[in-house]
């Protein structure tokens, strides 16, 4: 084992050599795309620019007329066709859907995911898709969503703002929403409130196994596959970050998924509906979805898992995002306060629809700052796309809705601004756009099924803090994304809080 990894370290240390020495020649002739050298192909600058990497991919695509093809290392299968053209999106995720599935890089690079909804396709993706829709749908999972939004929000955040005003202490929003999301769809995925949202702030060991897995994940897109594999089995660098985070999970859910067994056992003769997604699994009809293997408890695992992810994650780094780009733009908090104090001065989740330049706002950062910034497709077989194109099966597709939210050919010269006027009429109405044009929420058949609640969520979130609170991001604060999966916050949202 020793002389193995004594040659590992020697492998990475040529090839980071390489890298350097391409890196130094790059920065005498600075061409307007990453070069492509012989062997390495574009890993070079590509590595060179992880931090930035969202932003980097923004100013190649805008330079190449929104499609570019990225080569990667000889013989390492990482050349990626990278696109924001919406021509190309609708074909891809919807007019040619069948043609185009997640694939079997896709699984490979996802493989401890599992079964969940986000990670298969064909009949099995059918029979989650619909029997998920079945669940989200539902009225009474639905009432038990807006009840617990308000619950957890009035008895666990609001009392942490209470205290940081009277305190007069700062807070990091981004915990805060992450602990609010958690609490909130654990309840909905399992029937557990795991209480995580408290003044006396308890460690979560769930939240950094989740930040070592999509991390881990994002790198594995881009790295050589017998790079990562090799990582993956010796145990080091973001592979063994991750292995310590998906045992994490086991565990966690383990324990779970037997005590919920446990306890419908007990309760065998009731006649109440589900009303959390892990109780509506283990329930269900086995016979109405044929390839649900719901009498495994890892099948189970992998559901609720990517449930709980898609829940906590996506809806917290949005609400993030939301706050900081009303701190750098106060003329749109203030009428936000002001609609809200119009058109709802008793909160009403009915009447969320009419607060319609909140729901620009909102849109407007889900447009700029997309939680999920990429999509990953594979050809089932050769295509020509739109744009002119070719792909086949061995290359991987990469959509990125963060870049497409910043194309100036889609939303003007004005698309890096913060403007929620661009999603209303001149009659005060909410503008239509299609869905491959803001990819915040996918689109064609594997359109959100959590669209619905994720709206829900951070209006009943922003409603609640703007009417009450004046909300100041620390001044030096820095808010860079981390190159993940997930676009959260590197070093979170560090704020003071004032009353109103």
């Amino acid at each position: 084992m020793a002389i193995i990894i004594g040659l590992l370290e020697i492998s990475i240390a040529f090839i980071f050599f390489l890298v350097f020495q391409c890196f130094l020649l790059h920065k005498k002739t600075q061409r307007p795309f990453p070069t492509n050298w012989p062997v390495l192909g574009m890993l070079p600058a590509l590595l060179h620019q992880v931090p930035r990497i969202y932003d980097c991919i923004t100013e190649v695509l805008e330079a190449a007329d929104m499609t570019f093809h990225f080569k990667g290392p000889w013989l390492s299968r990482t050349d990626i066709l990278i696109t924001v053209d919406p021509a190309n999106i609708h074909y891809i995720l919807s007019s040619n859907f069948v043609n185009y599935p997640k694939g079997m890089e896709f699984r490979n690079i996802f493989k401890e995911l599992g079964d969940s909804i986000f990670n298969v396709d064909w009949e099995l993706w059918e029979d989650l898709r619909n029997s998920a829709h079945a669940i989200f749908s539902h009225q009474e999972f639905q009432k038990i969503s807006v009840s617990t939004s308000m619950s957890k929000l009035k008895q666990g955040l609001v009392p942490i703002l209470e205290n940081a005003v009277e305190e007069n202490i700062l807070v990091d929003l981004q915990d805060l929403f992450q602990r609010f999301l958690y609490d909130t769809s654990s309840i909905l995925m399992t029937g557990y409130d795991t209480e995580c949202l408290s003044i006396e702030m308890p460690k979560v060991e769930f939240s950094d196994a989740v930040d070592g897995v999509v991390d881990g994940l994002f790198y594995r897109h881009f790295m050589p596959v017998f790079l990562w594999k090799l990582q993956k089995w010796i145990g080091v660098g973001v592979e063994k970050r991750m292995k310590r985070g998906l045992a994490s999970f086991d565990k966690l859910f383990e324990k779970i998924i037997s005590a919920k067994r446990e306890e419908l056992k007990t309760h065998i003769d009731s006649k109440g509906e589900a009303v959390d997604v892990l109780t509506y699994y283990l329930t269900m009809d086995t016979t109405k979805y044929k390839h649900l293997k719901l009498s495994s408890d890892k099948f189970i695992r992998d559901i609720i898992f990517g449930f709980l992810i898609a829940g906590r994650d996506t809806t917290s780094t949005a609400l993030t995002w939301f706050f900081w780009l009303l701190s750098k733009n106060p003329e749109a908090k203030t009428k936000i306060r002001q609609e809200i104090n119009e058109k709802m001065p008793k909160f009403d989740s009915a009447e969320l629809d009419k607060l319609v330049y909140l729901h620009g706002a909102v849109c407007e950062t889900l447009r700029l700052y997309s939680p999920v910034p990429f999509n990953h497709k594979s050809p089932a077989k050769p295509d020509v796309l739109p744009s002119g194109h070719r792909v086949d099966e061995n290359l991987k597709i990469i959509i990125t809705p963060y870049a497409m939210g910043r194309m100036r050919s889609i939303w003007g010269d004005d698309a890096e601004d913060f403007r929620p006027e661009r999603w209303i009429t001149d009659s005060g109405k909410l503008k239509h756009v299609p869905s491959y044009k803001f990819l915040a929420f996918n689109a064609g058949p594997r359109l959100c099924l959590g669209k619905k609640l994720t709206f829900l969520q951070m209006k009943t979130v922003a409603v609640e803090i703007i009417r009450n609170y004046d909300i100041k991001v620390v001044e030096g604060h820095q808010t860079k994304p981390v190159p993940s999966i997930i676009l959260r916050m590197r070093d979170g949202l560090k704020v003071s809080v004032t009353k109103v």
